[in-house]
């Protein structure tokens, strides 16, 4: 069912600086994920079938390619219906500072989203992965006559210092909300878990206004929902928790923060299993994104010295691996791997090339990359280090700027090259 009376707001502005290289050309929210999608695919991807069709994106850090990938990707809403994915770029409408946190955010589009005449505002991050029906939240929200609703999800009690942790009554009525604490408060009944916050709110909308208002009155404020917004509503207003419904449906709950380099390709090599935690494939909740205009996937098979396979790997639309081999490994679209190359446990971005015996392997190949004939990556620390970043898995980040190291080519290997035909 769609619902007329609640408008959403994503907040897509952030840097993303725990991800940097893969941050450096675009925002969090626009990086690739998965093959074809961009993070900001999931949340936009919830929101439609949770049938809330009225969204506002807001951007910030260097926004360009999540801009166009909206455009070319999310031009899906019917205007006479009263439909629409709308940008919010920064405007100083209110003031001469961009956004000052996720509060400021919605706070400076509150021209914008007033005019919507909405009852209910949804506020989400725009950098999550995962399953929801904000509806289903939404019900809730109305049924217990909240002011706000926090969506949450358990923890373990000793990984609730990594996230803002919501203490509730035997009600979820909530009691407090401790950002990051270091003796996290366990769930009613569960000692040995915490509630985290999803970063997923719905407000009321004249609640919504006027605590707006008093955090930008306030000098000392940080303008955060989750530092300053909500712990001045929980003592006087109705604030409630939401247990996380995971339309994912899975043994596990799936809600990834997918903030470092290590979670991002831990989560993406996740969906190379023969059973993943995460199920892109279920047609009772389709997770959209922009498909380009790109013709199958190919496979080239040459000679017993050149075979172009691809096993346990999630392989895009463009891609061609010629002769060559990849396992375990994730090929955004138009990727092109030549004869006689290995890509192993590695993440390839849009229009990367892979030169001839070029070797890959625990490695995130940034958008158009010529990894280069002979190249090494992922086999050699020292080597790595020396030229990329590497986090502390050991994962190997390249970016468009780098130089692989070259390795000498065994004269066998060149022989065998010399007797093959094709690309």
């Amino acid at each position: 069912m769609v619902r007329e009376d609640a408008l959403v707001i994503v907040l897509a502005g952030g840097a993303g600086e725990r991800l940097a290289p893969l941050t450096r050309e675009r925002a969090k929210p626009a990086v690739y994920f998965g093959g074809p999608y961009r993070i900001i695919d999931f949340v936009l991807s919830n929101s439609v079938n949770s049938g809330l069709r009225r969204i506002f994106i807001a951007t910030q850090y260097k926004s360009l390619s999540l801009n166009r990938h909206i455009r070319m990707g999310w031009n899906i809403m019917s205007e006479s219906l009263g439909e629409f994915i709308e940008i919010l770029p920064p405007q100083k409408r209110v003031g001469e500072h961009w956004y000052l946190g996720t509060a400021d955010a919605v706070y400076q589009n509150m021209y914008s989203i007033e005019r919507e005449s909405a009852r209910h505002v949804v506020v989400l991050a725009g950098d999550h992965v995962y399953k929801m029906d904000y509806g289903r939240m939404l019900r809730t929200h109305e049924d217990t006559g909240a002011d706000v609703t926090i969506a949450t999800i358990e923890v373990p009690l000793e990984d609730g210092r990594r996230f803002g942790v919501v203490a509730v009554d035997a009600e979820a009525r909530v009691t407090d909300f401790l950002e990051k604490p270091a003796s996290p408060p366990p769930m009613p009944g569960q000692p040995h878990l915490a509630l985290a916050s999803m970063g997923i709110y719905v407000f009321n909308m004249d609640v919504l206004r006027r605590a707006l208002d008093e955090d930008a009155a306030d000098p000392d404020s940080r303008h955060d929902f989750g530092k300053d917004i909500l712990p001045t509503l929980i003592p006087t207003g109705r604030v409630f928790a939401y247990a996380f419904y995971d339309e994912n449906r899975k043994a596990a709950k799936y809600w990834r923060d997918i903030g470092t380099l290590d979670a991002y390709y831990e989560a993406n090599m996740d969906l190379c299993r023969v059973n993943p935690e995460f199920n892109l494939y279920d047609p009772a909740w389709p997770m959209r994104t922009h498909q380009p205009q790109a013709p199958p996937a190919k496979f080239v098979f040459a000679d017993e010295g050149r075979t172009g396979a691809a096993i346990d790997s999630v392989i895009s639309p463009g891609c061609i691996v010629s002769g060559s081999r990849v396992v375990g490994s994730i090929l955004c679209p138009n990727v092109r791997v030549h004869s006689f190359a290995s890509v192993e446990n590695s993440i390839l971005m849009p229009g990367v090339q892979v030169g001839r015996h070029a070797r890959i392997r625990n490695a995130i190949i940034d958008r158009d990359v010529l990894v280069p004939r002979g190249a090494v990556i992922g086999y050699d620390e020292a080597a790595d280090r020396a030229r990329h970043t590497v986090t502390e898995r050991g994962i190997v980040v390249v970016t468009v700027d780098e130089e692989p190291r070259i390795a000498p080519i065994a004269p066998e290997a060149l022989a065998r090259e010399s007797r093959a035909d094709g690309p």
